[in-house]
């Protein structure tokens, strides 16, 4: 077997990869899509997709946490969810941490609409992963200690931080509980990536230790 190099001037450039704003940007865009597929499609069944949600206590509605975020009870739901949902989703995903801070928020907010929810009631909704990301936009940067991103956050709190008398049970219609701990599962997703962060350049810094 022989090796061929084409001269320089048949070379081709290696392709660049498109900058990180264009990735969650299009990201964003395809998961917008998707909810509202899945909208028209709980529409054309009389919202029937929306009896796959969370029923709290009961073992059979452990699942709804899967489905839950991306099922509403009707498109004015979904659409209220819509802009801060697609404002925040973009801002966490050029973070470069989206899988893993959703997923944190998704299985606790979940989690604790499951414990503590009203008896006999499905809970749909997006709202829960929206106040995870919220909370985790806003402190991230006390636990990174990193200035521009509290000021960021301090931007956001400032914009959105309104929404999150959300996690008081002021209407009984709306899910507080997912509003609750997605708030809460948020801080904690910024924390435990910060501590993870810091581990990991310990390790690098001391002579020695394995990484």
């Amino acid at each position: 077997m022989t090796s061929y190099t084409p001269p320089v001037g048949q070379q081709q450039e290696p392709r660049r990869s498109r900058p990180l704003w264009l990735r969650s940007l299009i990201t964003t865009v395809c998961i917008i899509a998707v909810l509202f597929v899945i909208e028209l499609i709980d529409a054309a069944t009389r919202y029937d997709l929306d009896s796959n949600g969370i029923e709290p206590r009961q073992v059979d509605g452990l699942d709804g946490i899967l489905w839950a975020p991306m099922l509403h009870a009707d498109w004015e739901h979904l659409f209220a969810n819509l802009m801060p949902g697609a404002v925040l989703c973009f801002l966490v995903l050029m973070t470069q941490r989206f899988l893993i801070v959703t997923g944190i928020i998704w299985v606790i907010s979940g989690l604790g609409v499951w414990l503590f929810a009203a008896p006999y009631s499905i809970t749909v909704g997006a709202s829960g992963i929206i106040f995870g990301w919220l909370t985790f936009l806003i402190v991230r940067g006390l636990f990174n200690r990193d200035l521009w991103q509290i000021l960021g956050g301090v931007v956001l709190f400032l914009i959105y931080g309104s929404i999150l008398w959300g996690v008081l049970p002021t209407n009984p219609i709306v899910s507080w509980q997912a509003h609750l701990f997605g708030a809460i599962a948020g801080v904690l997703a910024a924390w435990f990536l910060a501590s993870r962060d810091r581990k990991r350049m310990q390790r690098t810094a001391t002579p020695g230790v394995a990484s």
